[in-house]
């Protein structure tokens, strides 16, 4: 990468290592459904005026069932889950369990895509859940059993976000990307909406609730994939899926930063292995950087 894709792949692991953050803060506050369909609702919307503006041309009406699938699992449900998880998780413990993501994207491209797997793969793989048994054991929150279930909706998450990189890969390979993301959110937004109704206690609107609905929609999402556009476009595919190792370690920076979450040694080492187990599993491509 030349050092603008390198700057540009930074920006895009700071922002989508936000989401954590913002999600964090708003999600007790509105309730995790209402948080969810704003984000994807006004990010859908910021991306389908950039299409206008710039007459950028899309491809969504022809194809409306399979985006509805996309929408539906790789953006309604991880994010919804995500957000349910955050009323107890911190946002760095819920950004480490995120990297979890290609891990399964691997185990459900074996299944569905019948791709091959080795047992350097396999060794990553039980790397990688070692982290998570290291992560929540050695945890700096309490072991109750809400804990581990919103450990269990992280976790979750990342498995359909697997299920979505795969979905994409076997029926949207050519689609152009700006299509493919406003597809995704204006769907997403079709599925979580009727969760909306959903009664919560005590919700509240402050400043900081809805600087995080800007920032989580706006920021995080709408803007985040203008940078992985780019990426993309112009270092490549192989490339940009770097910012998955480099999101959690922002999550956990922002978290200590702007919320004071505590981070302990066992978030550390969890997070390391997981991210060991993600290198050991991605080894072929990430030699390509080098």
């Amino acid at each position: 990468m030349n050092l603008r894709e390198l700057t540009y792949l930074f920006i895009l692991a700071a922002l989508w290592g936000a989401s954590f953050l913002f999600v964090r803060i708003a999600s007790p506050a509105l309730g995790p459904f209402v948080t969810i369909e704003l984000r994807v609702l006004i990010a859908g919307l910021v991306l389908l005026a950039y299409a206008f503006f710039t007459r950028k041309k899309i491809n969504i009406l022809k194809r409306w069932r399979q985006y509805l699938i996309l929408g539906t699992i790789n953006a309604a449900v991880p994010f919804t889950l995500i957000a349910v998880a955050s009323l107890t998780l911190t946002s760095s413990l819920a950004s480490i369990l995120n990297a979890m993501t290609p891990i399964f994207g691997t185990m459900i491209a074996w299944f569905s895509l019948k791709e091959e797997i080795t047992l350097k793969k396999i060794f990553g793989m039980i790397v990688g859940f070692t982290g998570v048994v290291i992560l929540m054991g050695w945890s700096p929150l309490q072991r109750e059993k809400i804990v581990f279930l919103s450990a269990g909706c992280s976790i979750l998450a990342a498995v359909f976000y697997g299920m979505g990189s795969v979905y994409v890969k076997k029926h949207f390979k050519g689609e152009n990307f700006l299509s493919i993301s406003i597809g995704q959110q204006m769907a997403a937004a079709l599925v979580v909406l009727p969760t909306v109704m959903i009664p919560v206690s005590d919700r509240y609107i402050n400043t900081e609730v809805i600087v995080s609905i800007i920032g989580l929609s706006v920021f995080c999402t709408a803007l985040a994939y203008f940078f992985y556009f780019y990426l993309i476009e112009h270092a490549g595919p192989t490339k940009a899926i770097t910012v998955t190792f480099l999101i959690p370690f922002f999550g956990v920076l922002w978290g200590m930063v702007f919320l004071n979450e505590p981070i302990s040694f066992g978030m550390i080492i969890g997070l390391l292995t997981i991210v060991a187990g993600v290198l050991i599993i991605t080894d072929a491509k990430i030699k390509q950087l080098f």
